[in-house]
């Protein structure tokens, strides 16, 4: 790998429930690609039985025995988030638990907490498989925010060790961003269109600044009504992941840029809040 590792510590967040070998066998990828330790997160009390369950299924799968367990009581959503930030865990894991409405995979309750309040990154799998399938085409959202260039270059950690076939790196414009752009130009005496070149060359210039990689990339702007309209190209290309940049959240809620507001409501494919 060109860098180490950001990720130190991957959890999972666990429950015993169809999915539960599918989310572990995934979240033993990504601990080997970032060469993490695994620990786990489960929401109730502790007995004598879980362990148990947990041992058999590490065993099962080749994953260390000695993974450390953190029993959190309470409502899912709020139990994790207090493991997260008490075990300093620095990228949680879990299944997005979507459901299908008018075409759009929308997040569950829990996941969608977890995107917007986690303080760290959070990777959801919406198909989690017990033989997990490599990710060959990745989408990337570059977006004007001080991480983003950090995120691009632990995107390409793993871009490179999943042999990806494409990554694209994209910009969001939409009809806000296009109005708010025609206001300026106006102010200033000039038209002003989107994207325009210096667009085009920022979003060149960051890929150039993760530096040198095999993995072929693209970069492109879409442009939609609202960002959702990125959602849709991410199906279009079929791709396997969505890699957003966020800032590592502080407060209590956070509030998601507007173009890419969407990201904690609908999950087109695998999803990466990269903090």
């Amino acid at each position: 790998m060109r860098e180490s590792s950001p990720y130190k510590t991957i959890a999972v967040a666990t429950t015993f429930s169809p999915r539960f070998k599918h989310v572990l066998a995934e979240a033993k990828r990504i601990c080997d690609r970032f060469a993490a330790e695994l620990h786990l997160i489960h929401v109730g009390k502790g007995d004598q039985e879980t362990p148990r369950k947990f041992s058999d299924v590490l065993a099962e799968l080749g994953l260390p025995a000695d993974s450390p367990i953190h029993y959190e009581e309470g409502a899912p959503a709020k139990a994790i988030l207090a493991a997260l930030t008490r075990e300093k865990i620095d990228m949680l894991l879990a299944g997005a638990l979507e459901k299908e409405v008018v075409l759009h995979p929308f997040l569950g309750n829990v996941a969608r907490r977890l995107v917007r309040e986690a303080n760290c990154s959070v990777m959801l799998f919406t198909h989690p498989q017990k033989n997990p399938k490599p990710l060959r085409r990745i989408v990337f959202i570059a977006d004007r925010l001080r991480n983003g260039l950090a995120a691009l270059k632990t995107t390409l950690l793993l871009a490179e060790a999943e042999s990806c076939e494409r990554l694209y790196v994209i910009g969001i414009i939409t009809a806000f961003d296009e109005a708010r752009a025609s206001i300026a130009g106006d102010a200033n005496g000039k038209a002003t269109h989107k994207p325009n070149h210096h667009d085009e060359d920022a979003l060149e210039e960051l890929v150039l600044s993760a530096g040198a990689t095999e993995v072929p990339i693209e970069t492109r702007f879409i442009r939609g009504a609202t960002g959702l309209a990125a959602s849709d190209f991410v199906r279009s290309v079929e791709a396997d992941l969505l890699v957003v940049p966020l800032p590592k959240n502080r407060e209590t809620v956070q509030q998601l840029p507007s173009n890419i507001a969407w990201v904690s409501d609908v999950i087109p494919c695998n999803l990466w809040v990269v903090r």
